[in-house]
């Protein structure tokens, strides 16, 4: 059997620690919440919302990537595999549905997990996201990966590259505590599964997938995002059956990092209406 990715989970405030799936089961009803990493983040980058969905009453866990931290890589490594290294964790958690919560790459991996196993998807939080990746043109591609790999092959450390990279990142201006938390997510992850999930990113096409979604879907753009712009994400929803369509003010593609208290701010309505429709059906 293939082997589980890690993650940080994190009962509702006044529940007790969990330790074991049977304990997770007991909260499978509910549709834990599940965090989805972009390309340069990790499950620690969801601290801070992570804490705030405790304090309204929502456990929820944050995975590390294949590749990513301890979770085992994948092989091959593409956004098939990483659905059913998804679909293990929720698996090996006792969970049979979640509301699934993914930010830029993440988001990617949360439709791909629609398209390949909608039967674990109770709802869809799409952060800073697209449904496929640039123009579909190969050389575009092939010139994303190799701006990004460059500073790699000139013998930089995955710190370097972050440091150059995160602060084009988030809104002009901002210097947070969110930008050293990205920094230290981005510098943490080695430069083989760096690799490996770009080689993943630009493969990405989910666009005939969006008409079909069924489930309650959230979209989130941030105001200053050059990466996934709001009109990008916009589109996304647009396409998408009785989508909302949220733009936040003020930050960047690091909306999460940026602004971890605004995000919740918007993301808590949409998670606490699923959730109150979810104990409505079970109670008839």
């Amino acid at each position: 059997m293939s082997a589980v990715p890690t993650c940080v989970r994190v009962p509702a405030s006044g529940s007790a620690p969990l330790r074991a799936p049977t304990e997770a089961a007991a909260d499978a009803a509910s549709g834990s919440l599940v965090f989805l990493h972009g390309i340069g983040g990790r499950a620690s980058g969801w601290a801070p919302v992570q804490a705030a969905c405790a304090q309204a009453g929502h456990a929820s866990l944050a995975w590390d990537m294949p590749g990513y931290g301890e979770s085992p890589s994948i092989d091959p490594y593409d956004f098939d595999g990483l659905a059913d290294a998804l679909a293990r964790l929720l698996d090996a958690q006792g969970l049979t549905r979640a509301v699934l919560v993914g930010h830029s790459l993440g988001g990617m991996v949360a439709l791909q997990m629609w398209a390949r196993h909608p039967e674990r998807v109770a709802a869809l939080v799409l952060v800073a996201s697209s449904p496929a990746f640039g123009h579909g043109s190969g050389d575009f591609q092939q010139a994303f990966v190799a701006q990004r790999l460059a500073p790699l092959q000139a013998g930089r450390s995955m710190a370097e590259v972050a440091a150059g990279l995160i602060p084009t990142m988030v809104a002009p201006g901002y210097s947070g505590p969110g930008l050293a938390q990205a920094l230290a997510c981005m510098g943490s992850i080695t430069p083989t599964a760096y690799q490996a999930a770009l080689g993943a990113l630009v493969q990405f096409e989910q666009r005939a997938a969006l008409p079909g979604i069924s489930v309650p879907t959230l979209c989130i753009a941030g105001e200053h995002d050059r990466t996934a712009a709001p009109s990008v994400v916009q589109r996304m929803a647009d396409k998408i059956p009785n989508s909302q369509y949220l733009c936040l003010g003020g930050v960047g593609h690091l909306l999460t990092f940026e602004q971890p208290d605004h995000f919740v701010q918007a993301l808590l309505p949409f998670v606490n209406r699923i959730a109150a429709q979810r104990l409505g059906a079970a109670s008839h």
